[in-house]
């Protein structure tokens, strides 16, 4: 995964080329799994943001300077260079969060790498919260990715340790996550898990119950690292002593040798879990994390119908006769009807100043790379939907002018242009480049005016 760059916000979130990131000034860390880190190290110079958890990992283990790191608080609304950001539990690894972030932009859920929970349906910042664009962890987004709960998945491993009462067990995980699966084990068996220093020291960070320890021979279940997990060292562990190796995975992987058992243990949302939560939040469009996989036909019977609440642009009745507010509204650069219209969501919770703070407002439309919307237009339940599975579609302007200008009142005006070309980016916008929107804009305009 390398990361997002949000189109029409200043927001990058688990991305890490400033470079490709152009445009950007805030940065958000979701967690510390190294496919979400990469870039990051002392040399980083930018603020950043994250869950407390990540933030003292993310200086112990990266060196990140913490001059840069800027924890911010789980559960809690921030305001961040007039962003405000809500960060909620991803239930995927230590530290690990989801962001919130609402703006003149919209609202937007930015899951990262999640396991969805129905606790997750208690938390206050998404009950009842009307989501704009869901950006969707879609690690497991097929029909045939089935997996059970981790509870499961833990019974299943307990289940295979009591099966081999004589062996050692060596269990296979990454650098971080999996942590509740090794202490289950150790309170289910009353052993001890051994690991090496360098985790032991991370288990104390993370300020885990005492289950764990770098004396060797002091319990008979081992943490290593899962690429330890192989043929020859399942060879030589079994030449010392009856042994065999759990590797937690949702993922299919090659087993090499009869001792490797797979237990499908993610932490990523499975399958059925995806359709849950989005069939419960009824984001209005989503966008999927992990490139080159679109599921979005997996959802689209669940995204919201419901019009976005949109700013009240509402005219006097003799400005509307006297035709003085079309003129001025076209002698006015387009793109400020985005950056002056005011929002629903007004700035809230703890304030948090950005040392960097760009007193410049960012052209919103520049240059910005929508991903494309697939859809099935027999299951598409948007109203005027123009999108077509695999295909792309890009109206003229004299097109959306016509379409515009068709049914459109002086005293919706405003209003309506909002909707179709400010608010709805992935039906309308489609990568059109600021050049190709101003003139989108002049020609509905130029329609409106027309008798």
């Amino acid at each position: 995964m390398s990361g997002t760059v949000l189109p029409g916000t200043p927001i990058a979130v688990d991305f890490w080329s400033l470079r490709k990131a152009a445009g950007a000034r805030l940065f958000f860390l979701s967690h510390m799994h190294s496919d979400h880190t990469v870039g990051l190290s002392s040399t980083w110079s930018r603020p950043l943001y994250c869950s407390p958890l990540t933030a003292r990992l993310l200086h112990r283990r990266l060196q990140v300077p913490m001059c840069w790191i800027r924890p911010l608080e789980v559960g809690q609304s921030h305001v961040v260079d007039e962003v405000t950001v809500t960060l909620i539990d991803s239930n995927h690894c230590p530290g690990s969060v989801m962001f919130l972030f609402e703006g003149t932009f919209g609202t937007i859920l930015y899951t990262g790498d999640f396991r969805y929970t129905r606790a997750m349906q208690a938390e206050p910042a998404l009950r009842g919260r009307h989501i704009d664009c869901l950006y969707l962890d879609n690690t497991n987004c097929h029909p045939q990715r089935a997996l059970p709960s981790r509870a499961l998945a833990t019974r299943q491993a307990a289940h295979l340790i009591r099966a081999h009462p004589q062996h050692h067990v060596v269990i296979g995980v990454y650098t971080l996550g999996k942590e509740t699966l090794l202490m289950d084990l150790a309170l289910e068996f009353g052993t001890w898990v051994v690991v090496s220093p360098w985790r032991l020291e991370q288990m104390r960070l993370l300020e885990l119950p005492d289950v764990f320890t770098a004396e060797e021979g002091a319990g008979w279940i081992r943490a290593v690292d899962v690429a330890e997990i192989r043929w020859d060292t399942l060879v030589t562990w079994n030449t010392l002593h009856p042994t065999i190796a759990i590797i937690p995975t949702g993922r299919p992987m090659k087993v090499t040798h009869p001792n490797i058992h797979l237990i499908p243990y993610s932490d990523h949302s499975s399958f059925a879990e995806l359709r849950e939560f989005v069939k419960w939040l009824k984001p209005c469009s989503i966008i999927p994390i992990v490139k080159g996989d679109m599921c979005q036909v997996y959802f689209q019977e669940f995204l919201s119908s419901a019009p976005q609440v949109l700013p009240d642009f509402k005219v006097s009745k003799a400005m509307q006769e006297s035709g003085q507010w079309q003129s001025r509204r076209r002698r006015q650069k387009h793109t400020s009807l985005w950056k002056r219209a005011p929002w629903r969501s007004v700035p809230q919770g703890v304030v948090y100043e950005s040392p960097e703070k760009n007193t410049e407002k960012p052209e919103t439309f520049t240059d910005v790379k929508v991903p494309q919307h697939y859809c099935d237009p027999a299951l598409c339940s948007k109203e005027g939907c123009t999108c077509h599975k695999g295909e792309k579609e890009e109206l003229s302007g004299e097109q959306l002018g016509r379409a515009g200008a068709a049914s459109v009142s002086s005293e919706h005006l405003a209003t309506t242009f909002a909707e179709q070309y400010l608010l709805t980016p992935l039906n309308i916008l489609k990568q059109n480049s600021s050049q190709t929107f101003d003139q989108l804009v002049e020609d509905f305009f130029r329609k409106g005016d027309t008798p």
